[in-house]
């Protein structure tokens, strides 16, 4: 039988980040849908912010965001309208004043009125991530947030991703980017065939060799 996860047993502290590695279809995107509350498993718990994801807990959205391959934003509205509709189904109060200071955040204010359909990749990142912490979430969730962006566009998510990486908030990210995953995190995994074959704390991490050890367990 073929299994997206096999075994996958681990526990963060709050304040953590986390960078997973793997191959396309290690399990990593399963994995990241299961913590969120997207996708049910078969078996097993993932406890996130003292919810039960497994369980369809309505709590689990107010205590996390998530960042996957599709922005979830709305492409004829402009960044302010669909930062408000956020707002406003997650409850928060002066919906208008708070979209408007997350987008000044990712620096997108000149943009603020402009179809989101009109936006550049790294641009939609931006507004992403706007979207994903506007509720100043416990646990952020990312999914290879820099597939497609160019390089200056790398240098601002990781800039913001360092602004968001404070003391209570717990990030776990999936790239196939190993210097900037080693660079962002406190700890790194390797997912091989839907198990972590490697977990360690950075400060146990061979960077020099790490590229070799990851390709040798790729196969």
């Amino acid at each position: 039988m073929l299994r997206a996860l096999d075994g996958v047993s681990f526990d963060l502290s709050p304040g953590a980040f986390l960078t997973i590695f793997g191959a396309n279809g290690a399990g990593k995107t399963t994995l990241l849908n299961i913590l969120s509350g997207l996708t049910r498993p078969t078996s097993g718990t993932a406890i996130v912010a003292g919810h039960d994801a497994t369980r369809g807990d309505p709590h689990l959205m107010k205590k996390i965001g998530v960042i996957s391959h599709a922005s979830c934003l709305y492409a004829d509205l402009s960044p302010l309208e669909n930062l408000v509709f956020y707002a406003r189904m997650y409850g928060l109060e002066d919906p208008e004043d708070t979209a408007v200071k997350a987008i000044e955040r990712v620096g997108l204010k000149a943009r603020i009125h402009d179809r989101v359909r009109t936006f550049s990749r790294g641009m939609l990142q931006r507004l992403s991530i706007a979207r994903a912490t506007l509720h100043d979430p416990e646990v952020l969730f990312l999914d290879e947030p820099f597939t497609g962006l160019d390089p200056r566009a790398s240098s601002q998510l990781k800039e913001y991703l360092r602004a968001l990486h404070t003391g209570h908030r717990t990030i776990l990210m999936t790239t196939h980017d190993i210097s900037c995953g080693l660079e962002m995190s406190d700890r790194v995994a390797v997912q091989v065939k839907g198990r972590f074959a490697f977990l360690e704390h950075i400060d146990n991490v061979e960077k020099n060799g790490f590229e070799k050890m990851y390709l040798e367990m790729m196969g």
